[in-house]
């Protein structure tokens, strides 16, 4: 039987397993640390082109952050370094900011969270990176079709399946593979809570979406199979098959009319092209 755990500012926070309810503070909080993720995004989308180095970027978003106010969430993050996550064609996430430089006809994952006054703003977004093949850019439109049809089933009232089986469903309609090993997840004082959002399922099942629920729906698709594996640095998932891979993320909160997304872009680059 799923818990909630109605929360505010004086509560202390911890894993536990319950679905924390968030009120107006914590609704404050999430919208600034997702403005500030968006931001960062968002000028990052200039700063993507062939010859630059995946850390010359993470340098970039970690300098935007402390900017911001805010420190990158993942920097000593179960001993992660890094200030973000970069993941370049076949790599589904955790990808490791390094010395590698982007190619023309890459695609691009940047998922960047930026802990702000105690409050997480996580968001991700595909760039593509000079002439990107058709079928590139193909997978990159349905994964952010995928994703903003999983936040229009994050309705209150509804099931936390609802999302899942909206993205499977058009997914596999592209013959495309949804990824399952990794999913969205409970967030705010916290990086990640429950519940788990798997990005596949059946509808109708669940635990209910309730007001002041925050999560982030964050698909995973691949253009071959669903299938994905860890590589030797114990962070770096890949596809099986060495198909491309696209993801996009936001942060929400589940409202009393509806759903209110804390990490979309203020001037409209939520997807490319930009």
């Amino acid at each position: 039987m799923t818990e909630y755990q109605t929360v505010t500012a004086d509560t202390s926070v911890y894993r536990d397993g319950t679905i924390k309810l968030h009120g107006p503070e914590g609704f404050a909080g999430m919208r600034k640390a997702g403005r500030l993720a968006a931001e960062i995004l968002d000028a990052l989308a200039d700063k993507v082109e062939p010859g630059v180095t995946t850390g010359e970027l993470d340098d970039l978003v970690r300098e935007m952050t402390l900017d911001g106010g805010a420190v990158p969430a993942t920097l000593g993050y179960r001993g992660y370094t890094h200030s973000c996550c970069i993941s370049i064609n076949h790599v589904v996430c955790h990808g490791i900011p390094s010395d590698k430089r982007l190619k023309d006809g890459d695609i691009v994952n940047i998922d960047v969270t930026p802990l702000l006054d105690g409050w997480h703003g996580d968001s991700s977004r595909m760039f593509l990176v000079g002439d990107v093949s058709i079928k590139a850019k193909r997978l990159v439109d349905v994964t952010y079709e995928c994703l903003m049809l999983g936040i229009e089933k994050a309705q209150p009232g509804a099931r936390l399946g609802d999302i899942g089986a909206a993205i499977q469903q058009h997914a596999e309609s592209q013959r495309y593979g949804v990824v399952r090993e990794f999913c969205g997840h409970g967030l705010g004082r916290l990086f990640h809570d429950a519940p788990e959002v798997v990005h596949a399922g059946r509808a109708g099942t669940g635990p209910e979406l309730r007001p002041g629920m925050f999560m982030t729906i964050e698909p995973m698709i691949n253009l071959g199979r669903p299938q994905v594996k860890l590589l030797s640095d114990g962070w770096t998932a890949v596809t099986r098959d060495k198909s491309l891979s696209a993801q996009f993320e936001h942060s929400i909160g589940i409202t009393e009319t509806g759903n209110e997304i804390f990490t979309k872009s203020p001037t409209g680059r939520d997807h490319p092209p930009y």
